[in-house]
């Protein structure tokens, strides 16, 4: 199966000496975030994990521990945009991240690491021009570190609307203007430009829009054949292969106002409060009441292809 850390909050970045003990330990305990009376048991060994999917604006706190993800197969997404700490407050500085994904890459090989350039939010500030120069000048600097990129549009959530009441909607000239440019920048670099939750309006200009966390980029990243059971995403429009995640919402500490998981900052530093790195759960521990079920677990690496992939 998969493990995934990274759509609740950014585990890399925050939370990495958790994540060793729970890699060490061998098992999470994952509260469900609709009826958090309701615990899951995820075991965090190589038999059942098949793959890691991370998905981090931070990953350098990682970098000192990757032996330990040596036994699973890992997928990171980085994700690395150009805006300033009015809309990012606690994201590193850019150079840092981008030499972090580059020593990332270097350990892992490129095949297992994403570039995220998203949300894409146009203003007074952030004009489709100035996109495309941060683009351009971000992929130069990943080029052969990275064979995606990913983009998306800002969505406006209702989270989203809270913490961020300028944020509007990108028109569909702007979204076609963009996605001209950055396709055709991604093969001057050596990437697939891969809109996520976009439809197919991108796919004329080259982007691939099979989705961001597809099986068949999880085989890449493996060099093994996954037989993955049939899932219906929660969101029509992703056609990615998640996986069960282990983070928690309202625990992400950049505190990006355009986030969809943080419902507001007072939330977050509670949260952050009640962690312990020596808890099986990521906030806070077990209660009085709480349920604790294993989840059904097995591999999925399909034991009639055993040899890697070409």
């Amino acid at each position: 199966m998969i493990i995934n850390t990274g759509q609740r909050t950014d585990i890399p970045a925050f939370y990495s000496a958790w994540f060793v003990n729970r890699l060490t330990e061998g098992f999470v305990l994952v509260r469900n975030p609709y009826n958090p009376q309701r615990v899951t048991r995820y075991r965090l060994t190589p038999d059942v994990v098949d793959l890691i999917g991370f998905c981090t604006k931070n990953p350098e706190p990682m970098l000192p521990h990757l032996d330990l993800l040596k036994p699973f197969g890992q997928y990171w997404y980085v994700t690395v945009t150009p805006y300033g700490k009015d809309i990012e407050p606690n994201v590193p500085g850019k150079l840092r991240v981008l030499e972090s994904f580059r020593r990332l890459s270097d350990a892992v090989g490129p095949e297992r690491v994403g570039w995220r350039y998203d949300p894409i939010l146009i203003n007074e500030d952030w004009s489709v021009q100035r996109h495309i120069r941060a683009f351009s000048y971000m992929a130069e600097a990943l080029s052969g570190y990275t064979r995606t990129a990913v983009i998306s549009f800002i969505d406006l959530y209702g989270k989203t609307r809270r913490n961020f009441p300028q944020a509007r909607a990108v028109s569909a000239e702007d979204r076609l203007a963009l996605g001209k440019a950055f396709a055709g920048i991604c093969r001057q670099h050596g990437m697939t430009l891969r809109p996520c939750a976009e439809g197919s309006e991108l796919a004329a200009f080259g982007a691939d829009c099979s989705g961001c966390m597809t099986v068949a980029m999880y085989e890449e990243a493996l060099h093994r054949r996954l037989k993955v059971p049939v899932r219906t995403s929660a969101r029509k429009a992703c056609a990615c292969c998640l996986g069960g995640d282990i983070g928690a919402y309202n625990s992400c500490g950049h505190l990006c106002r355009y986030c969809y998981a943080n419902a507001d900052a007072a939330a977050v530093r509670e949260n952050m409060r009640q962690h312990d790195p020596r808890s099986p759960l990521l906030i806070g521990h077990l209660r009085p009441g709480d349920t604790v079920c294993d989840a059904p677990q097995e591999s999925w690496i399909d034991p009639q292809l055993e040899l890697p992939l070409a």
